[in-house]
């Protein structure tokens, strides 16, 4: 397996196993637009997360991968954690849905803090993207975005779980 920064090469393939549109905190996100890395076997693109910094914070907008418990998506998270680190951000944060019980499992496991509860956060994204379903994993309504982070000090890790 290996691992790079997503290029002209590996962005189309990324953006299939991705999407192309991701809103969080009512902010519309354009993956094509954000830089990422992704997970290459056999010239084959297999996972890839995608992060937007500003603000001395950074956000991990997408995390998606074909191949699940194989350690791809930790070491996803780690190249976009040693990124925030390089540039100074204070803390690494992401969204997830309320349904997605295994991401609030994964992300909590590997040292994020579950901060914030956006209530109805979703139910308001369906109006700048209406494909966003109603009903998510194992029946659960989708309505509610879950916001966690990573907190990195002067661009320092406080904690780093593998």
């Amino acid at each position: 397996m290996i691992f790079k920064a997503i290029d002209t090469e590996t962005r189309v393939a990324a953006l299939k196993i991705s999407g192309a549109i991701i809103i969080s905190k009512g902010k519309l996100h354009q993956l094509q637009g954000l830089p990422g890395f992704c997970a290459v076997t056999d010239g084959t693109v297999r996972a890839a997360v995608y992060y937007y910094c500003e603000g001395g914070e950074c956000e991990i907008v997408s995390l998606d991968s074909t191949l699940e418990n194989a350690g791809i998506g930790t070491r996803l998270i780690e190249l976009v954690i040693d990124e925030a680190v390089r540039l100074g951000c204070s803390r690494v944060w992401l969204i997830t849905s309320n349904d997605n019980t295994r991401a609030i499992r994964f992300y909590q496991k590997r040292g994020f803090d579950m901060v914030a509860v956006h209530r109805d956060a979703i139910t308001e994204a369906r109006k700048l993207k209406p494909s966003i379903p109603r009903v998510g994993y194992n029946g659960i309504p989708v309505r509610h975005e879950v916001e966690f982070e990573f907190r990195l000090f002067n661009g320092i890790e406080l904690k780093y779980v593998n």
